[in-house]
């Protein structure tokens, strides 16, 4: 498994990393011991970068990778986390007595002294130009509770808003074949000034698997199911806010792209490894089979020109004129 150097902070990460919001919630339902089997299966597959939220599940996907991490002392995990969704997303509540009762928690939960990286989790596009927020963030890091920070972010402008912050060590932000505007000016930034990016959604909430027909249905606590309009948080989180049964189509298309040995959510995943400035991809995995076939995808050949162009191709016919103005 490639590991590359992740910006700031000196560290060097997996080029596939694992999102664990599938084993807190929204998701379905993931039992203790798979969440667990499916941690192993990618530490096993060369993955040395986990991220998490102190919201997924309440704290239950935090929880989850302390047990492992001090089952496997051996294992050098890098793990990031989140934090900001706990209280209302109003911009006066990033302030850094709730950065310290916020952190506190997810140490308690990770079983860890000092957090690898904790990032604001999509807070209000406001937040990204407080200086006083970044301030609080660089206490944190001068009292040792996190070694760094970064920030999630839903738009292009909120990535572009953090990485003129000095302080600011990494940017998680939407990227795959459906979601290319970052690859316009976010990604050349943050390669400029040495800021890690992390992608989530590689694979639009599995469109890009192929695995979908316009007649699925994913059970009630899935997000796929009661986010599909942005009806509890912001759209773009759930099939890159892709229509469902356009982005059907569309990932038929793509899945005719993917090379002799490589299934469609491998090419997505090497799509996103190609990426100029790109850290760590991060699909989430629901068994251990999923989680070795998405750390795979770090060792196949690199797309052919023509495939990138024809990714390309296919955006700007299917996808452009639903999602590139907004986000």
């Amino acid at each position: 498994m490639e590991q590359r150097e992740f910006g700031r902070i000196g560290r060097k990460v997996s080029v596939v990393g694992l999102g664990t919001w599938q084993l807190g919630a929204d998701w379905g339902e993931v039992g203790e011991d798979d969440a667990l089997a499916v941690l192993d299966a990618a530490v096993e597959s060369g993955v040395t970068f986990f991220d998490t939220a102190d919201v997924y599940g309440d704290g239950r996907s935090e929880q989850l990778i302390g047990r492992y991490l001090r089952s496997r002392p051996d294992a050098r995990i890098f793990v990031a986390t989140k934090m900001g969704r706990r209280l209302p997303q109003l911009a006066e509540n990033y302030t850094l007595d709730n950065f310290l009762a916020w952190t506190d928690r997810s140490r308690a939960n990770l079983g860890v002294d000092t957090l690898d990286l904790v990032q604001l989790h999509c807070p209000p596009s406001s937040v990204h130009s407080s200086a006083a927020v970044f301030d609080a963030l660089d206490t944190l890091v001068d009292q040792g509770r996190v070694a760094a920070y970064g920030v999630s972010v839903e738009t292009c402008e909120e990535a572009l808003a953090a990485i003129e912050r000095p302080g600011t060590a990494s940017v998680q932000i939407i990227l795959n074949p459906f979601r290319l505007k970052p690859l316009e000016r976010v990604l050349p930034a943050a390669a400029a000034a040495g800021v890690g990016i992390i992608a989530r959604v590689p694979l639009a909430s599995g469109l890009l698997s192929g695995r979908y027909t316009k007649d699925t249905v994913f059970p009630e606590d899935d997000h796929r199911m009661y986010n599909r309009h942005g009806e509890m948080f912001d759209q773009g989180e759930t099939f890159s806010g892709v229509d469902f049964a356009a982005g059907v189509e569309a990932a038929v298309e793509f899945g005719e792209l993917a090379p002799e040995g490589a299934t469609p959510a491998q090419t997505a995943l090497r799509w996103v490894v190609q990426q100029p400035g790109v850290t760590s991809v991060i699909p989430g995995a629901r068994s251990p089979e999923q989680a070795r076939a998405n750390a795979a995808a770090a060792a196949l050949p690199a797309l052919e020109q023509g495939t990138l162009d024809a990714v390309h191709e296919l955006y700007d016919r299917r996808i452009r004129a639903q999602v590139h103005h907004r986000w």
